[in-house]
């Protein structure tokens, strides 16, 4: 499917000057990308982009910066629904696998089969529902494997009065 709109992603400050890098990401790697695949992680509402930066720590929210991005990417599978599941081969066990718990105890995360399964199609994201602590059915994320500044991938950042740093100097 072809996903067009707005996403958000709350960042920490200091990598804020890379906003569509997904090298974070690829560091350790996270829910639904494997470590070593750069990965963005971004968020349909403002809200959900909250929960997933501070994993249900609501009432103490560490300093972030948000930002909105304007997305039109192909390739893009829906795994919100039991359907979309379905159609990709895809379980809703390994999307909520404990994947930090997994790779804690030196074990591969079940979510990231889903990367392996989709990535060998040519699936460039997915949008998936929130596991952070407190989402409910309304919070959904969109994670790409494949982007960047044109079509048929594009993500642009949204920061018409250029505001945001242009690296880690900038907050000197």
């Amino acid at each position: 499917m072809r996903f067009v709109g707005t996403a958000y992603r709350a960042h920490d400050p200091r990598w804020s000057f890379k906003p569509t890098s997904g090298e974070g990401a690829a560091i350790r790697g996270a829910r639904f990308n494997p470590k070593g695949v750069p990965a963005l992680y971004l968020a349909l509402s403002i809200m959900t982009a909250v929960k997933e930066a501070n994993q249900g720590l609501a009432r103490r929210i560490d300093p972030c910066v948000l930002c909105s991005y304007d997305v039109d990417c192909e390739d893009i599978a829906d795994l919100t629904s039991v359907q979309g599941r379905a159609e990709h081969g895809i379980s809703l066990d390994d999307m909520a696998c404990a994947w930090a718990w997994d790779l804690s105890e030196g074990r591969r995360p079940g979510s990231w089969r889903v990367h392996d399964r989709l990535r060998e199609k040519g699936i460039a994201g997915i949008l998936v529902p929130s596991f952070a602590p407190g989402a409910g059915s309304e919070d959904i994320n969109l994670v790409l494997w494949d982007w960047g500044p044109d079509l048929p991938h594009k993500i642009v950042v949204y920061d018409p009065s250029n505001r945001l740093p242009k690296d880690q100097l900038s907050w000197s």
